[in-house]
């Protein structure tokens, strides 16, 4: 058994759209290496700081994230290689333990899709594009809809828009 407690910068790719280790962060890796039957077991912790936005309000978003991994890196020509698929199990390669894949794997699928700065983020004002949490209780936008345009220039004492329909009272009347 042995012991691996390094730090190293977050390759490329640990990344969602949105949210993300950045490139280059560093990534605290606390690990056991146990030797068992089939291979190698790799235990412990990954942890890093991730960096977005929300995708309500767009404001920055940081947090640390720790994630749990516990992999088997199986020995070449082990029993394993007849009872699994070459891409279903991590091996071991040249006695080297390439621990990235997995890292990668764990970290990007621990990052939520959509990150909030609050659970209780408003978001942000559709008509306006301001922040529901900056603006006051009673903010509103008036909205018209289209169909009754019309109707609401004519209650404002403005005629209509005519659409060539007159109406009977428009029609002349001959008296002859």
């Amino acid at each position: 058994m042995r012991t691996l407690e390094r730090v190293v910068p977050a390759p490329a790719g640990l990344s969602l759209e949105v949210v993300g280790v950045p490139e280059g962060a560093p990534l605290r890796l606390d690990l056991v290496l146990q030797s068992v039957t089939e291979g190698v077991l790799v235990t412990g912790t990954v942890s890093a700081e991730v960096q977005g936005e929300c995708s309500r309000c767009l404001d920055p978003v940081s947090y640390d994230l720790d994630v749990e991994v516990c992999e088997l890196f199986a020995y070449p020509d082990s029993a394993t290689d007849e009872t699994t698929d070459e891409d279903e199990i991590s091996r071991i390669v040249d006695d080297l333990i390439d621990v990235e894949p997995v890292v990668r794997d764990l970290v990007v699928l621990a990052l939520p899709m959509s990150p909030l700065c609050r659970d209780d983020c408003a978001g942000l004002c559709v008509d306006c594009g301001q922040r529901l949490d900056d603006l006051p209780a009673d903010h509103t936008h008036q909205q018209l809809d289209p169909r009754w345009a019309a109707l609401a220039a004519m209650t404002n004492g403005h005629a209509a828009p005519s659409d060539g329909i007159s109406s009977a009272s428009d029609s002349p009347t001959s008296q002859e």
